[in-house]
């Protein structure tokens, strides 16, 4: 077997391969043994007749079209092997010349794992960020919980800010009711500007029993596409005004959060979880920076095939999260504003960023020899089971192989990733 590569993108080839006589051989021979288990013939059972003997009763083109698809079947693989070539998919194959028993000749082409050439991943000039806490982080969160100890009390009365209403309110665009802006005894604070701006501020003035509209503009910034800068109507009725009176924040507050006897007590403890939280989510975002820069300064081809596998990946995603908001793939687009072409635009190159990462990170453990053992996977698994064990399903799918090595692979990307943020710490 001869074969030539010619390479067609930083990740894709096309192999030439050439077999002779000798190659052809063992494919033709089990073309006949196998179309030979067809053949009556007299004197035997189905198929138990000696393949030379049946040779004269299988048509030639039959014998031929077997004996080319298992030649080709049998040496592709092979065939990317002595090339150096790792195919990401099954190759797509095209014979362009057979001379049966004494030559063929096809094409094989197919995406494969790119040439990737890192940067110098200890010097990306990426600075970890400090996780401060400041007092006014720590008062925030007193006042969140001295309204959870609020007391509150019906009140006859126009509604103002620091009230918390009970109302029912129908959003509408161009006449119509639009997609997440409708509720029923929704209960909202006024002056927490929980909702676009005027929305609150509205309400204010108003008493029980009051039907109004609200006609407002949403921020042209807003998350929704097809609600950005968009003039709107909420047609709002107002069922009941509470007088909200926030817990004084003093030690007595502070005993009824906890195991604490004094407001400074506290304090320290709400700064120590403020401060584990923000060195988590630091600690996370200095990964993706790190990932980011390595990528940027390196070359890293993505294989189409990756991203369009990456593409479902992200469709799925957002499908499973419509559905549950009971909605379709479809109707989150038009919510969003968003139509299929753009959403491709847009998720392909959030699948290329992903697929980069993730090939440099790979790159950057064979080349440190970053393993993990198998008695890491297996304590991984059995944490996992800890969390399923109420999800028959999911216990199920741990002793599939394929996750099983979905694990590794994912546990060997975060020794990587801890890896390269030692490196740059």
């Amino acid at each position: 077997m001869k074969t030539k590569v010619k390479k067609l993108s930083d990740s894709r080839v096309e192999i030439t391969v050439t077999l002779d006589a000798k190659d052809l051989k063992p494919a033709q021979e089990k073309a006949l043994e196998k179309l030979a288990k067809e053949v009556k013939v007299e004197g035997f059972r189905k198929g138990k007749a000696p393949a030379k003997m049946v040779a004269k009763f299988i048509p030639e083109n039959d014998l031929n079209a077997e004996a080319i698809d298992l030649a080709v079947r049998t040496t592709v693989m092979e065939a990317f092997k002595q090339a150096s070539q790792s195919p990401l998919a099954v190759p797509n194959v095209n014979v362009t010349k057979y001379v049966p028993g004494e030559l063929a000749e096809y094409t094989a082409t197919a995406d494969i794992i790119p040439e990737i050439k890192l940067a110098d991943y200890k010097k990306l000039g990426v600075k970890k960020p400090e996780a401060k806490v400041t007092a006014k982080d720590i008062d925030g969160v007193l006042d969140n919980l001295a309204s959870s100890f609020a007391e509150k009390k019906v009140v006859r009365r126009a509604a103002k800010l620091g009230d918390e209403v009970v109302i029912d309110f129908v959003g509408k665009k161009d006449g119509k009711a639009f997609q997440g802006g409708s509720a029923k005894d929704y209960k909202l604070v006024l002056g927490s500007k929980t909702f676009i701006p005027g929305f609150e501020d509205g309400i204010v003035g108003h008493e029980v029993g009051d039907k109004f509209d609200l006609n407002l503009t949403f921020p042209k910034d807003y998350g929704v596409k097809d609600l950005a800068g968009a003039r709107v109507v909420f047609e709002t009725l107002i069922k009941q005004v509470n007088e909200v009176t926030k817990a004084e924040i003093n030690d007595e507050m502070a005993q009824k959060c906890g195991p604490f006897k004094t407001l400074k007590e506290l304090k320290d403890d709400i700064k120590k979880n403020l401060e584990a939280q923000n060195s988590h989510r630091l600690n996370e975002k200095f990964k993706d920076d790190l990932v980011q820069a390595l990528v940027k300064k390196s070359t890293v081809p993505a294989p189409e095939i990756l991203i369009d596998d990456q593409m479902r990946l992200i469709k799925d995603d957002i499908t499973r999260n419509a559905a549950a908001q009971g909605m379709e793939f479809e109707d989150f687009l038009k919510a969003n504003g968003e139509t299929m072409e753009s959403w491709e635009k847009e998720a392909r190159k959030v699948a290329e960023i992903r697929v980069k990462g993730s090939l440099a990170l790979q790159t950057l453990a064979v080349e440190n020899k970053i393993t993990v053992s198998d008695d890491e996977v297996a304590a991984k698994i059995a944490e996992l089971k800890d969390v399923y064990k109420k999800t028959p399903e999911a216990l199920k799918s741990l002793k599939d192989p394929n996750v099983k090595m979905n694990i590794r692979n994912r546990l060997i990307i975060e020794k990587t990733l801890d890896f390269l943020v030692k490196a740059n710490s």
